[in-house]
């Protein structure tokens, strides 16, 4: 059987943040990016999730769907 496929919901879980739906567009209010900011470069992260989001990307594993989503809803603030 394969695992599922995380989630942004899940995402969160794994970062150690709220997951609920409106926990996640609230954390996304209150920290939108600039086009000039990484998601990995954000200020907001612990060390230890900067290095979980940017190995995640890197491996292109799993997670970099919900990555890159939480990635382009930051940026877009939204």
């Amino acid at each position: 059987m394969d695992a599922p496929i995380p989630t942004l919901e899940t995402l969160f879980d794994q970062l150690g943040l709220e997951s609920t739906p409106e926990a996640i567009d609230a954390f996304i209010a209150a920290h939108p990016l600039s086009d000039d900011v990484k998601l990995i470069d954000a200020p907001f992260w612990t060390s230890q999730q900067a290095q979980f989001l940017k190995d995640e990307l890197r491996e292109d594993a799993d997670w970099a769907i919900a990555v890159d989503e939480l990635n382009q809803r930051l940026h877009q603030g939204q």
